[in-house]
């Protein structure tokens, strides 16, 4: 079983490193932080090794800065831009324009 883990570990990071560098953080956000945190969040932009995460709310926030290392780490594995900081924002549903 860890080979396989391996192995799909391995296809991922080789896509990411594909794909445009200033795409990849964006694309390997729901990789890095996992299902459950990529169902109610949104990777926005990747700007000045900034990469811009939506969530839905301050509680959200405050607890993904908490893991704001790991994900930097994880990503930065996976992508040959340099993701420097990991910038969560609010944003609700509501406040997208119909």
């Amino acid at each position: 079983m860890e080979q396989a883990g391996s192995d799909l570990e391995r296809i991922v990071a080789q896509s990411l490193r594909q794909a445009p560098p200033m795409e990849a953080p964006l694309m390997a956000w729901p990789v890095v932080c996992g299902s459950a945190v990529a169902e109610r969040t949104h990777a926005l932009t990747f700007v000045d090794g900034v990469l811009r995460v939506a969530v839905p709310d301050a509680g959200w926030k405050l607890e993904l800065q908490g893991l704001a290392p790991r994900y930097l780490a994880a990503i930065n594995k996976y992508t040959l831009q340099a993701v420097r900081r990991i910038e969560f924002v609010i944003f609700r549903a509501e406040n997208t324009p119909s």
